[in-house]
């Protein structure tokens, strides 16, 4: 070994085990230059000063005895924390370097210019603490990072700001709270080659859903420049989500979503020496423009995986892009510390039941809804008029602001993504956050009773006022066995994965309305007949939602795939059957672009709607956009385990114009494992059931359209109210019978809809009837097991 090795260490001489010498930031990186560098990892060259090396420069300067008086007088209230950390940092910083340890930092410097070709190579100088091995002792953001360090003067000014920075007023404060000696937590230097990401991008990337702790899915964020702007938030990145499970399959591109951020600058370098690093606003092009291609995606994904898989735990993860080459590294990674310990044996569910106007819209943190008045602070020097239990509003945070963040109900910010520190720090303290809102500090202001709901899915709401909401424990180790299988119903993607975690036995109804409603918004036809389109207004928002796309129609069936894929992944391999649309033209009209192309009706419960659109000439175009959706998401991204169901079928001739419309949009039932059921809404699936059979694998009841059309009662009229009964001698005759028919016939049957959650002769009705699945919203999971398994217990008494 060399002999400097006292002094600092490279990092392929360093492993995870070596946190006590320079740190768990450092030690990870030697682990991963040791051990993952034949796996495809890239991880920039550098090396690691040690705590001796710390020890002995504070010893060498007699700074031990200066340091400790001076945090004496502060613990007896003699000098404020200002002062005081003031006067500690000058002392390091015009401290001299022990020669020893000085000479062996410049000779790596120029060890480190000779590897990588270059004289005065620019390096990222960051701190590591090593008391890792302490209780909660992560020092995430406590002390300085500086990018941008050229030259051997400079390497030691900065190495010495960098120890002065154990000694910044947040770390003096943070270290007082964890009950550790001022002097005796030592400070290891990261020196490693800088990734030319300021003429590139970077970013931070989870292995497991930061939200849900969804553990199949990779979650990356994204922004122009070097890397700082996506870790303090400073910035709205772009969002990546991939699906974990599929990355092995060359063939296969498992991108769940792409949401395009704001990335409102980007940080550069701006000068040789010292740390010189500005931000600059990003061009209009940089802002609409994604910072990764799909194979990049792709790559970092496959990145986080083999991490993870090294390490055997959830990895949290920093990454950049050298804007010269192109490479990607990896600059950073350690665990992940909130998901992977959360209680996996209960969960909390949060319903808003009653709210006012929505204010403003961001990215969730959390699951949870709070309440409360807005105390809004725009500066970290005001925090101390922060009042206890408010809502913080600000335009970003750093580690300055954790002492209020974790007195507030709830926190909203104007900027940053589900990786910025609000959203890490807020995760930590259990306190619900919207990020990246854009404008809070603009909209909200101070005492302003708002509503915070996280319970939503991905997007986060504020709302005016005071909501009402309900919250359920739903306790996961006391949900009973039932033979008959219980499924969830689920239109909103991006709340799916906050299910994963529920013993379902696939998804039993995917409204493909919600994807097309909520992400894309614009009519299918609008975009098939665009130069056709009369609405001028509803042009202009098409050209700005498609732009990007040279084919309009991709845009259509690429955020639909994306949408459909994140509730196909949550359960896979289970059956996700997924309903093609069954807008009424009502609805449909209230597209973009909509009005053209859709019918006036006086009923549109009966009307245009479900099968009588897909082959119709009115529809058939965009239907088959719907078919090229689904395709991709089986094909190109893996999801076999989706099926087709076809809603409100009302003749065997429509079934098998349908099932030609689908074939010639490549959806051929039986071929590459596709199965199609059709819904049985309308008493003509019942009567005609054996022959519907020979059509599709299998049937899903529909009770409340089957209800009313059996029973010839509006479902929507309050006047009516009373007669509308699933339980109904007449409706429960036509389930019966559609079971038995179609057990028959070797189909499956299964029924979506609520009546068996809240009443037990229901579920008892569909049980004796042989169900074979039931499918229920995620909320009435729990209720809906309960009540099947009493149903099932009856029936096996009655028959002994």
């Amino acid at each position: 070994m060399p002999k400097d090795i006292v002094h600092l260490i490279w990092f392929e001489h360093l492993a995870r085990g070596d946190g006590a010498l320079v740190g768990g930031k450092n030690s990870s990186l030697g682990e991963m230059v040791q051990k993952l560098g034949k796996a495809g990892i890239k991880v920039p060259p550098g090396y690691a000063t040690t705590a001796d090396a710390f020890r002995a420069f504070i010893r060498d300067n007699k700074l031990n005895e200066f340091i400790a008086e001076r945090l004496a007088e502060l613990k007896d209230g003699k000098a404020t924390l200002a002062d005081t950390g003031k006067t500690i940092r000058a002392a390091i910083a015009a401290g001299a370097w022990p020669k020893a340890t000085g000479d062996a930092i410049t000779a790596a410097y120029r060890e480190l210019g000779k590897r990588t070709g270059s004289k005065e190579p620019s390096v990222a100088v960051r701190s590591s603490a090593t008391a890792e091995d302490l209780p909660d002792a992560s020092f995430a953001g406590q002390q300085e990072t500086f990018l941008n360090v050229r030259g051997e003067k400079a390497l030691l000014d900065t190495c010495r700001r960098c120890y002065a920075s154990l000694f910044t007023d947040r770390a003096i404060t943070y270290r007082t709270l964890k009950g550790f000696d001022k002097v005796e937590v030592a400070l290891s230097i990261g020196v490693q080659l800088m990734v030319r990401s300021d003429l590139g991008g970077s970013g931070v990337m989870f292995s497991i859903d930061t939200e849900s702790g969804f553990d199949k899915m990779v979650l990356i964020n994204a922004a122009w420049g070097l890397g700082e702007n996506v870790v303090q938030g400073a910035v709205t990145p772009d969002e990546y989500q991939v699906y974990k499970p599929f990355l092995g399959k060359s063939k296969l591109v498992p991108i769940l979503e792409k949401k395009l951020g704001d990335k409102e600058k980007k940080m550069i370098y701006a000068g040789r020496e010292g740390g010189e690093i500005r931000n600059v606003p990003t061009s209009k092009a940089e802002r609409e423009a994604f910072v990764l291609s799909d194979p990049e995606i792709l790559e970092l994904a496959r990145y986080a995986a083999t991490i993870e898989k090294h390490y055997g735990q959830p990895m949290d993860m920093e990454w950049a892009r050298d804007g010269e080459t192109g490479e990607l590294y990896i600059v950073q990674a350690r665990p992940e510390t909130v998901q992977s310990r959360a209680d996996v044996a209960a969960m909390k569910s949060y319903k808003v039941t009653k709210r006012g106007k929505v204010l403003l819209k961001g990215l969730s943190v959390g699951a949870a809804v709070a309440t409360g008045r807005v105390c809004l602070i725009e500066s970290a020097r005001d925090i101390d008029r922060f009042v206890d239990g408010s809502i913080l509003v600000t335009s970003t945070t750093d580690p300055d602001w954790v002492p209020i963040m974790k007195r507030a109900s709830a926190i909203i910010t104007d900027a940053g993504g589900r990786t910025s520190h609000a959203a890490i720090v807020s995760r930590e303290l259990g306190v619900p956050a919207i990020v990246g809102t854009g404008q809070a500090t603009h909209v909200l202001h101070d005492e302003q009773d708002v509503t915070v709901s996280c319970a939503e899915g991905d997007e986060g709401f504020i709302y005016e006022g005071s909501a009402e909401f309900e919250v359920e424990e739903l306790h996961l180790d006391s949900i009973p066995q039932t033979d008959t299988k219980i499924m969830l119903n689920l239109g909103n993607p991006s709340a799916a994965a906050r299910w994963w975690r529920l013993p379902a036995d696939g998804v039993g109804l995917a409204r493909m309305e919600f994807v097309i409603n909520n992400t894309i918004k614009v009519h299918p036809m609008a975009l098939v007949e665009f130069d056709k389109l009369r609405d001028d207004a509803a042009r202009a928002e098409i050209e700005r939602l498609t732009r990007g796309y040279a084919k309009k129609t991709d845009y259509f069936v690429d955020h639909l795939a994306m949408g459909l894929s994140r509730i196909a992944a949550f359960l896979y391999p289970k059956p996700v059957i997924i309903r093609m649309s069954d807008f009424k033209t009502n609805e449909y009209a209230e597209l973009l672009g909509g009005r053209q192309f859709e019918p006036h009706e006086e009923n549109p419960m009966i009307g245009f709607r479900g099968a009588s659109r897909y082959y119709s000439d009115a529809y058939r175009a965009g239907f088959a956009l719907e078919c090229q959706a689904i395709r991709k998401l089986r094909e190109e991204m893996g999801f076999d385990n989706v099926v087709v169901m076809i809603p409100f079928c009302r003749s065997l001739e429509e079934a098998d114009k349908v099932l030609d419309v689908m074939a010639e949009n490549g959806l051929k039932r039986g071929k590459k494992g596709l199965q199609v059921y059709v819904m049985c809404e309308i008493p003509a699936n019942v009567i005609l059931a054996e022959r519907f059979a020979e059509r599709f694998d299998g049937f899903s009841i529909g009770s409340n359209d089957l209800t009313q059309l059996t029973l010839g009662v509006d479902r929507d009229s309050g006047e009516l109210a009373h007669l509308f009964d699933e339980n109904d001698p007449a409706v429960t005759w036509m389930i019966e019978t559609v079971i038995a028919k179609a057990h028959k016939a070797g189909s499956h049957v299964g029924l979506c809809g609520q009546a068996p959650s809240n009443n037990p002769a229901f579920a008892k009705v569909l049980v004796d009837a042989g169900i074979d699945t039931i499918s229920v919203t995620p909320d009435s999971f729990i209720a809906v097991k309960r009540q099947v398994h009493d149903a099932e217990a009856k029936r096996k008494r009655n028959r002994k």
